[in-house]
């Protein structure tokens, strides 16, 4: 396995980020990655969605904004919009690929993630691709009288001819939502953008035109993406991330979701990294537009949220912790 110190450093990170709460979430991630990453021998890409018939109206990133970004080091990639648009913006990540420099090693990161240390250090085997285990198990849900997991998760398979069997965990029991092989899509990687996304892209797009039988009362939005994304990794030849890659999701780097959930579960450490990286006036002058980040951050009101909860004993359901936060009146988003 190579690292990022020698010959994996000649790889390219991307994100998605587009007019309006991307773009704010894109200075903070072009921020950080600089400030965390300063010797970073590829391109930070941030691509962008361009206007056309499947959005409502204009995508693209503001004048000072986009200075803010391309200050950070950061490369503005524009990308025609085909399969989805407005109506599933999840699939920008899918769609964004196929405009990165082909043959050439990426690491895909959701716009609302805050680097904490640097990327290089991470070891990436781009030959078998893999993404976030930093994952509930919120898809699919199967009905009361079947399929279950298995059979929902096999039709999938069987769909573009993969071997179903190699993709499950043994140390889990049959039916066990954890057996099956699910990402978050937060962040992906692989050795081909191009190849990756076509790929990413036929499925999504077959799941979602001729679902199999097995997924008639399975929900697609907001999941569709998460649903493709393991049966891409498995046909590439990739799996479940080993422990070189626990720095993601961990030290390394932190995906936040939105700000309430930031300053209720993540460390005291992200918490002043972010704080340290939306300090700076020209920074702070262009964040203080998005509401959240005006409130949550430069008027500390996230500490009002951080109050409620004791990282060491967080509940263990993601609902609960949202809620809480909605009846103190903080969930800013």
């Amino acid at each position: 396995m190579a690292t990022t110190q020698t010959k994996q450093q000649e790889f390219n990170v991307v994100c998605v980020a587009q007019s309006g709460r991307l773009e704010y979430e894109a200075i903070i991630l072009a921020a950080s990655f600089r400030a965390q990453n300063p010797t970073f021998a590829g391109t930070l890409f941030i691509a962008e969605p361009q206007p056309g018939p499947l959005w409502k109206g204009d995508t693209r990133i503001s004048s000072p904004v986009r200075a803010l970004l391309e200050g950070c080091g950061a490369q503005i990639l524009p990308f025609e919009t085909l399969a989805f648009g407005q109506s599933y913006p999840c699939g920008n990540k899918i769609e964004a690929l196929c405009a990165l420099p082909a043959n050439r090693p990426f690491v895909f990161f959701d716009t609302d993630t805050l680097f904490t240390a640097p990327l290089t250090p991470t070891q990436f085997d781009f030959a078998r691709p893999s993404a976030s285990m930093r994952r509930e198990g919120t898809w699919p849900e199967p009905p009361l009288y079947g399929p279950g997991y298995g059979g929902i998760w096999k039709s999938l398979y069987d769909r573009f001819g993969l071997d179903f069997a190699s993709s499950l965990d043994l140390e889990h029991p049959d039916e066990h939502w954890e057996r099956y092989l699910y990402f978050n899509a937060g962040w992906f990687f692989g050795p081909d953008p191009v190849a990756f996304g076509k790929r990413f892209l036929d499925y999504a797009r077959s799941i979602r035109d001729t679902p199999p039988d097995e997924l008639a009362c399975q929900s697609l939005d907001p999941w569709l993406d998460q649903i493709a994304l393991p049966l891409v990794i498995h046909a590439l030849g990739g799996g479940r991330p080993g422990a070189a890659l626990a720095g993601l999701d961990g030290h390394i780097s932190c995906h936040y979701r939105n700000f309430p959930l930031l300053y209720a579960r993540e460390s005291d450490h992200v918490v002043e990294i972010l704080e340290q990286i939306c300090a700076p006036n020209p920074v702070k002058k262009i964040l203080r537009a998005y509401e959240p980040i005006k409130k949550l951050v430069l008027q500390r009101k996230g500490h009002k949220v951080r109050a409620l909860f004791d990282r060491d004993a967080l509940p263990r359901r993601e609902q609960v912790i949202r809620n809480r936060i909605k009846r103190e009146g903080l969930w800013l988003r």
